[in-house]
Parts: C-alpha cells; structure tokens; sequence
C-alpha cells in the first residue's frame, strides 16, 4: 500500500472541490427546502422533480447534459469563458458537478428539518412583534440547524465521492482535475496498481469516518446549545 504525489494530489483536490461545493450549495439548497417544506405555488412539484432528478438520473448522464450545457462550444459556455470563467475540463467544473450531484441530499435534510418545526412557535414568535426575519434567526434557524449541519455533511461526502458526472465533465487530468475517485479508478486499471488504489481507498475512509465525527461533535454542540444545557 503505497502513496505518491498524485494520489496526495488528488485528494487535495477532492477536498478543496467538496468544500467549496458544500459552501456554495449551502445558501440555495436551504432556500428551496424552505420552498418545498412551506411554500404553496404553482409549479412545485416540477420543483420537486428538478431538484431529485440528479438522484435517479446515472451520473454519466448528468455529466453529459453539464458538457453540453457548460462545454466551451455551448452558447452558455462560450458566455462564461467570455468573461473567464471556465467549467468544462477545469476544477471549477468538478465544483459544479459536485454541487448538482450533492444538491439532492442537501435539500432533503433540510426540509424534514424544516418541516420538523412546529410553525405555532414561529407564529407566536410573529404575534410578538417579532418581524419575519428575526422569527427564522432566532426561532426557526436554531431549530432546524442540526438539519442544516446533517445536509452540508451529505452533500460533502457526496462530493468527495462523486465520479460519473465529474469524470464526464472534466475529464481525469492528474494534477488537474483528478479527484481522488478518478485516482483510485486509474490506479486499478494499472497492472499492479492495486497497493496505490488501497492506499487512496484507506484515505477517502479516513476523510469519510472524520467528517461523521465531526458532523456528530459538531450536532451534539448545537443541540446543547439548542436545549440550554
């Protein structure tokens, strides 16, 4: 079991595209949850269907449909490159498949959470004279912030994990765009190349087992903090 530059490389990589996916989904996907948990307009259910496409559909497919959608000779890509910003074939682009592909898990984590809360507290909270952005900040954001916590862990591990999508639509660029699943699938189509692909597979499970425990000290903190222990 060994390690070398290219696999640290990727997993690098890994972790600095799953964070920023985790960071940059955070605010969308708990606004949508608040739309499907409370929200009653027209459309919803396409809603619905749009944000849980990613889970049903295979990755590839996913991957396909970014390419053509962001690539550099699609309309849209041809746009962003325009003003610098370039997805297909960069890591900017494995952000992106990261944050569709996550985007499910974090919006349904949220929205039991939200859905959890008894809206009578947010009333009396509103009867009180409190406006309607100080009911969510002190009543409903403290109650669903476990919900929050448990979505931006999902959508990180489905991140480090992701593989169809991103290898569709960035490709498997050592260095580059290589995160560390790639890693690990090039590395076992190498003769003997078993011993490396175990070394990356012993890190994404330490990477793995240390964002659960995180994730638990971190819910335990809150509802401490919740329950005003």
């Amino acid at each position: 079991m060994s390690l070398d530059e290219a696999a640290w490389a990727a997993l690098r990589l890994s972790l600095w595209v799953a964070g920023w996916a985790t960071l940059l989904s955070l605010p969308l996907a708990l606004w949508v949850a608040w739309l499907l948990a409370r929200g009653r307009f027209r459309g919803k259910g396409a809603l619905n269907v749009a944000v849980h496409l990613p889970l049903v559909l295979p990755p590839v497919v996913t991957g396909y449909l970014l390419l053509v959608s962001f690539g550099r000779t699609a309309p849209l890509g041809r746009a962003l490159d325009a003003v610098g910003v370039q997805l297909a074939f960069h890591w900017t682009g494995a952000v992106l498949a990261a944050i569709v592909m996550g985007f499910p898990l974090t919006v349904r984590a949220m929205r039991l959470a939200i859905e959890a809360v008894d809206p009578r507290l947010e009333a009396a909270a509103a009867t009180l004279g409190a406006p309607g952005w100080a009911v969510f900040g002190r009543v409903t954001l403290p109650l669903i912030a476990p919900g929050i916590l448990a979505g931006a862990v999902m959508g990180f591990a489905k991140a480090m994990g992701e593989f169809g999508a991103t290898i569709t639509f960035v490709a498997n660029i050592p260095g580059q765009t290589q995160t560390l699943p790639s890693a690990i699938w090039t590395a076992l189509q190498i003769p003997g190349g078993e011993g490396a692909a175990l070394g990356m597979v012993a890190l994404a499970v330490a990477v793995a087992v240390g964002a659960v425990a995180l994730s638990e000290a971190l819910a335990r903190r809150v509802a401490r903090r919740i329950s005003g222990i």
